[in-house]
């Protein structure tokens, strides 16, 4: 019988889809625990009891200063040490919305120089409103992204007001390309790359909606996965347009699969 993996779904301080992020891993093979910040920082627990760490998304310390930005600050001075210890030990991390957010305001992503520098921001929306809608995205052929292997296109959600990806400079944006850091774009129903509204929701950087760092095992994106995990989720699901294979359950069932096969 194959181990199920543990997962520690992070919450507190204004996250709010831990439940549903939850729910997914378990859905996906995995045992899964929601862990609010507060007692990884009094070390009641520790992450070295976990396989996997989940920034879910909401609105953390109500987006002040700039999304992710407190909450980045928590984990960078309280905690930054035993995360470098996961990460060396090639554990996996996901930032879903707000927690890819955090991820890249804390240089965890892309970290495309290996110096944890923040390389890169979500910036405002470029239409100037909060965006809420579903959107298609494909992967990137040369992703080395754990989490997105195998999904040639999928339909997800998004709900943000700052998701505009963009690289600090241009030579980010060339490591980015030639590390094969980039895992997921917003595309078209065709599967053209996104750079316009309301395909590409947010006005992000040569359609960049998610990334991943050198290893593939950090990764973050903007919509929400885990709203997507039964075809009933789908906005059109009652005239027959939902897929199985465009469904977000895929990424967490690639991070429960892979974990799986490291335990063997």
């Amino acid at each position: 019988m194959e181990k199920k993996p543990k997962i520690a779904v992070l919450a507190g301080f204004g996250i709010n889809c831990e439940i549903e992020t939850k729910y997914a891993f378990e859905l996906a093979g995995a045992q899964a625990r929601i862990v609010h910040l507060a007692d990884l920082l009094s070390k009641k627990d520790s992450l070295s009891n976990y396989h996997c760490m989940a920034i879910p998304g909401g609105f953390s310390f109500g987006d002040d200063i700039s999304s992710g930005r407190a909450y980045g600050n928590k984990l960078k001075y309280s905690l930054w040490d035993e995360m470098q210890g996961f990460i060396r030990q090639g554990k996996l991390i996901i930032g879903i919305c707000n927690g890819f957010q955090i991820l890249v305001k804390v240089g965890l992503l892309p970290n495309t120089g290996g110096k944890y520098a923040q390389e890169a921001t979500l910036y405002a929306n470029a239409s100037g409103k909060f965006g809420d809608r579903w959107v298609c995205l494909k992967e990137e052929e040369k992703s080395k992204c754990i989490f997105t292997k195998g999904i040639s296109k999928i339909y997800l959600p998004v709900r943000h007001g700052e998701g505009r990806f963009m690289a600090r400079d241009g030579e980010v944006m060339r490591r980015l390309e030639e590390n094969g850091q980039i895992a997921l774009r917003y595309c078209s129903q065709s599967g053209e790359i996104a750079t316009e509204y309301p395909a590409n929701p947010n006005g992000s950087q040569e359609g960049i909606a998610g990334v991943c760092d050198r290893t593939g095992k950090v990764f973050g994106l903007m919509p929400h996965p885990e709203c997507h995990i039964f075809p009933e989720n789908h906005p059109r699901f009652a005239r027959g347009e939902s897929a199985e294979s465009q469904m977000g359950i895929h990424i967490f069932r690639n991070a429960v699969k892979h974990i799986q096969k490291e335990l063997l």
